[in-house]
This record gives C-alpha cells, sequence and structure tokens, in this order.
C-alpha cells in the first residue's frame, strides 16, 4: 500500500483529494479496467425510438405546453481549447519556409492534403477577412501570403487562436460580424429553452479563459437580447481540481514530478459529472460547444430538441405516478406488473432472470430502486463514420443488461464477436442529451450515485520523456450516466455539426450563405 509523505498529504489537502481516493485509483491501475461486453448494437425498433411526423408533433407541443411551469438549464461543456484544432497549420508553420521552397514544392515533399483544403477553402473561412486586413502589404506572393495568413492566426503575438478556447474563435460569418459557438449557443437557447423571455445556460470552461468568456458576453449581449428578445442568465464553472487524478508508472507506483510532488492529471470530461449535479432545474439540455448549426438547420434543430424535451415529460409523467404509489404502499399484483412493463418497455431497464422468485417486497424493492432514478433522453444520429461513442446493450459483471453509449477504447479489438457487433452499429451518439434530474417530489438525485467507475480509461503518456499511465474517469455521457435510466431517440443528421479541424468550417453546414 502507498505511503504517503507530509508533502503528499499536504498536496492532496491543497487539491482537495481524500487519501482513499488515490488507493482506490492506484488499484484500478493495479486491476485494469476491463473492456465492455457488448451484447448487440442498439437500432432502431431494439433501444432507439423512431418517431413518425405526426408523434413528434405531439412530443412538441406535450413540451410547449409544458415548459410555462418548469424551470429549463442548457449545459454546454465548453473547456476544450482549440488547439487540436489547428494541429495541421502549426505542423504547416514547422515544416514550411517560403523563403527556401515554393508552397508546391512544399505539397509534393509532404503531401500535405489538410493544408491543400485549408489553402483552397481560404476565403470561407469566417476570419478570412479580419487576417487579410492585419497582414496587408506585408507579402510578395501568394505562397508567402498563405504562411504569413497561418503564422498571423496561430503565434502568441499575433491572433493565438491556437490558445483560444473553441467556443470564442468565430466559426460564422454574418457580414456584418463573424459569431462564435459561445453566441450560436446563447442564440439557440432563446429558440427551445427560454421561459417567459428568460434563458438560463451554464459553460464549463477553463479557469484561464473566464475573462475571455466574460469580455465576449459583454460585446454580444445586447445584440442578441434584440435579435432575440430574450434576457440571458449565463454561470460558469471550471473543472474542479479535485477531480483531477493520479499518474502512476509503469510498475504502477505514484509517478513522481522532478520536485518530488505527486503528479495529477485532469479526469477528462467525465469529472463535470460533478459540475453538473451542482445545477438545479428541471430540464437539462446538453450539448458540446463545438456542435452549432447555420440558421437554415435551425428550426429543424430547435423541433428535434423540443421532441426529446416531450418525451422526457411524457415517460416522467408515468414514471413519478408509479414511484409515488410505490411510496404510498399503493400497489397490487397488477400495478406491480404494470411497472415493471412500463420500466422494460419505455425506460428500457432490464430485471435478471429470477426476479420472479423473489419475495414481494424484494420485487417492491427493485421495483422502488430502478423508478428512482435520473432519466437521460439521448438524440442518435444515422452513423456516417464520425469517431466517437455509440449505443449499444452492454452486459456488467454482475450479469445485468444495460443500454448505454460506448466508445471504441471500452471494447476489445481483438475479439471478433464484439469487433461484429460493433459493425452492426447503425447510430453515433452526437451528445445531444435531454436531462431530468428529480425525483416526483420535486427532489435533485444526487448524480454521483449513478456513475459506473469500471468504465474509465487507462491511457499511456510521457512526461519529461518517462512513460506514465494516466487514468480518466468515466466518460460525462458514458459511465458517469451508467445508471441512469436511458432512452435513445433518432434526431436528423443536420442537427450534428462538430467542428474537430478547421477545415470542417468549410463544410456547407458552416456556411452561412
Amino acid at each position: 500500500m502507498i505511503q504517503f509523505t507530509e508533502n503528499d498529504l499536504k498536496q492532496l489537502a491543497e487539491k482537495g483529494i481524500d487519501k482513499e481516493k488515490v488507493r482506490n485509483q492506484i488499484q484500478i491501475f493495479e486491476e485494469g479496467i476491463p473492456f465492455v461486453n457488448l451484447v448487440k448494437a442498439a437500432v432502431v425498433g431494439d433501444g432507439i425510438l423512431k418517431f413518425t411526423v405526426r408523434e413528434q408533433k405531439e412530443l412538441v407541443n406535450k413540451f410547449e405546453e409544458a415548459k410555462k411551469g418548469l424551470s429549463l438549464l442548457k449545459f454546454v461543456p465548453a473547456s476544450g481549447a482549440a488547439s487540436r484544432m489547428f494541429k495541421a497549420l502549426f505542423n504547416f508553420l514547422e515544416a514550411y519556409d517560403p523563403a527556401k521552397e515554393s508552397l508546391e514544392q512544399y505539397f509534393e515533399r509532404t503531401h500535405d492534403s489538410d493544408l491543400r483544403v485549408f489553402r483552397d477553402g481560404l476565403k470561407k473561412f469566417p476570419f478570412y477577412e479580419t487576417i487579410m486586413e492585419r497582414i496587408k502589404g506585408k507579402t510578395t506572393n501568394p505562397d508567402e501570403e498563405l504562411y504569413l495568413f497561418v503564422k498571423e492566426m496561430m503565434s502568441e503575438e499575433a491572433l493565438n487562436y491556437g490558445f483560444y478556447p473553441k467556443g470564442l474563435l468565430p466559426f460564422h460569418n454574418y457580414g456584418e460580424h463573424t459569431a462564435t459557438p459561445f453566441e450560436k449557443h446563447l442564440k439557440e437557447a432563446s429558440n427551445y429553452a427560454m421561459v417567459d423571455g428568460e434563458a438560463h445556460l451554464h459553460f464549463t470552461i477553463s479557469e484561464q479563459h473566464i475573462d475571455m468568456f466574460t469580455k465576449e458576453y459583454a460585446k454580444i449581449n445586447e445584440r442578441l437580447r434584440k435579435a432575440t428578445n430574450t434576457v440571458f442568465h449565463v454561470t460558469y464553472s471550471y473543472q474542479k481540481s479535485s477531480t483531477d487524478t493520479i499518474a502512476v508508472d509503469m510498475d504502477n507506483k505514484p509517478f513522481r514530478n522532478a520536485d518530488g510532488s505527486l503528479l495529477f492529471r485532469p479526469g477528462g470530461h467525465g469529472a463535470l459529472i460533478e459540475n453538473l449535479d451542482e445545477e438545479d432545474a428541471d430540464i437539462i439540455f446538453i450539448k458540446n460547444i463545438d456542435n452549432v448549426v447555420v440558421p437554415n438547420a435551425q428550426e429543424e434543430l430547435t423541433k428535434s430538441k423540443k421532441m426529446l424535451a416531450g418525451l422526457l415529460l411524457k415517460v416522467q409523467e408515468k414514471a413519478f405516478a408509479y414511484a409515488k404509489r410505490i411510496d404510498d404502499n399503493n400497489l397490487t399484483a397488477n400495478v406491480m406488473s404494470e411497472i415493471k412493463e412500463f420500466l422494460e418497455n419505455e425506460l428500457n431497464v432490464r430485471f435478471v432472470d429470477k426476479y420472479s422468485s423473489f419475495s414481494i417486497g424484494e420485487q417492491i424493492e427493485i421495483l422502488k430502486d430502478k423508478i428512482n432514478r435520473p432519466i437521460r433522453i439521448c438524440g442518435m444520429v444515422k452513423n456516417e463514420g464520425e469517431p466517437g461513442g455509440g449505443p449499444f446493450w452492454i452486459k456488467n459483471s454482475h450479469n445485468h443488461v444495460s443500454l448505454q453509449i460506448i466508445e471504441s477504447a471500452q471494447i476489445d479489438m481483438s475479439n471478433t464477436k464484439q469487433v461484429d457487433i460493433l459493425k452492426n452499429a447503425t447510430h453515433f451518439n452526437p451528445v445531444d442529451l435531454v436531462c431530468g434530474v428529480k425525483n416526483y417530489k420535486g427532489e435533485k438525485y444526487s448524480l454521483l450515485n449513478y456513475v459506473d467507475h469500471k468504465q474509465g480509461f487507462i491511457t499511456e503518456k510521457t512526461k519529461e520523456g518517462r512513460p506514465l499511465k494516466a487514468l480518466e474517469l468515466p466518460g460525462l455521457w458514458n459511465g458517469a450516466m451508467a445508471y441512469w435510466n436511458t432512452i435513445f431517440v433518432e434526431v436528423p443528421l443536420a442537427t450534428f455539426n462538430p467542428v474537430k479541424t478547421v477545415n470542417d468550417l468549410l463544410k456547407p453546414t458552416h456556411q452561412v450563405s
């Protein structure tokens, strides 16, 4: 067992991390994290719902009628830095010298297709005019111009886009102004998360970016308020240092920095379950910062969000009524059977085979436990080859079957049966969630009670040339919500429009006109 030095204990206290938590994390490294056991892919008709136009309309109407009396919140994970978006541009600056070769020679030498796409689409980027204005008169030929253009974007003494949070980069060009994802999320919230002229949004950001976000909000607030007739209430939080995880060496001993201190690393987006747990609203919409749409897709997006929220309200109504009957001890054999059927057919809950052999008292306890859980409605888009998680039925170590969002890193790629199941997946998770986090009495669930800690990730990294193992917490919409009641719904592909690389901004779906 690890023995902590006085300095270690002081370091843990400063970070707000309990020493038992560190010991548990080291135990995870020692035992390893088992791959998930896929039972089958969730598909339309078996784990994924698909609604007719009429059914969609009914759900949208249900949400519209009910939202007046509800508190709504849009929760946006927005701490991602833009540096990964610009990997190709950083590489170009390092590998190209306009004084030594032409661009064509560079392309011939490197086969840099990303940079070629960037160059060919240059005028379509929302920041094109801004940068051209800044480098005007400084270049003598087109090759040098492209180099200076990229340098102006990326260098620390210029625009420094690589340092920016992704949420504050210009994404869309409206002629008179460019819009950042931050602005787009505010505008979007006015379409489906606004009640009585007010919309509440919460962004999780990096602490170093708080001034940038507050300045941007001050700049755009008045324009947005007039355009949407909405008063926005915006709050921010940071990933807590208490959610950082210990790093270990290849022998699973704590990795120590050159000064002898323990190395902790951020726990990944799964750490944000703690931030989400501190928010309080009847319906919480969750969506990633880089997934925004241009105006011609807005109506379809709005309808889709309202549909998911309407479905949440519909199943909550039933769940709340049944949960109350259990609490009131107002149960007959028929009602118990009804509750079990509702859990199976509408909330995708699976019961163990020996459930029917349990006593009535035990069955009631199981029903009570399974119906009193947060509910997540997750939009799923048809798989177009994007990297990321997908919907599957999985079986855990206790042989319990459940519906989960699983990342490819959680799957044993050496197991042909598991790979075959992966290949049968028809849908993809675009991080499009509508969540109900309260019980029928209006009390908020403690979300930390519904995390499957066995769904984290162990990755190998290096620090100062030394190899180490790092632990990523179960993802926010993966293991961090593993024990929620889960419903997957097909949503239009047009609602999913992420920006993973700068060239994604050239897609027609990110061109305003």
